[in-house]
């Protein structure tokens, strides 16, 4: 190699790094938008991954909690998560202020069954959102209550429906 060859390679390596050090420094600067959870409150950042059609997935977000309960009747969790838009920044948050009661079927157990730790979410249906790889999904929610997602991917057949 000659020296100018030499020279351009490195200057390559330095635009990369510059390159990588501005989107972990980009990350750091959007998550300025978010500010810490208020006392009481966490605050949960999911990042996704780089998708080639993003407009084709969804992801869902359940919010609630890890309880003892009987293993037969059917549960929830009162509340709803709400978004919110970050003035002067224009991202979206989401929030749960408060986890209402927890209400469920009243079908008749064995008072001696045990009892079971289960997953109990927040009642409704599900609450999709955008999937966006280039902003952090982030969720407020009181201390205690766990936040999980499952992605949801769109088939790339649309099916016709035939008027009647």
């Amino acid at each position: 190699m000659k020296k100018g060859e030499r020279m351009k390679g490195s200057g390559l390596l330095a635009a990369l790094g510059l390159l990588l050090l501005g989107s972990s420094g980009q990350a750091a600067d959007e998550m300025k938008a978010f500010p810490p959870a208020d006392p009481g409150m966490s605050r949960h950042v999911l990042h996704l991954p780089e998708q080639a059609d993003e407009d084709a997935f969804k992801v869902e977000l359940i919010v609630g909690k890890t309880v003892e309960t009987d293993q037969h009747n059917r549960y929830f969790f009162g509340g709803g998560l709400r978004e919110e838009v970050i003035v002067g920044w224009g991202y979206t948050r989401y929030v749960l202020s408060e986890l209402g009661p927890m209400a469920g079927t009243l079908m008749a157990v064995d008072p001696d069954a045990p009892k079971v730790a289960r997953f109990i979410a927040v009642g409704g249906g599900p609450y999709l959102v955008r999937y966006n790889s280039r902003l952090p999904v982030v969720v407020y929610v009181p201390e205690g209550v766990e936040v999980r997602y499952r992605l949801w991917s769109a088939s790339s057949k649309a099916e016709v429906i035939e008027p009647g």
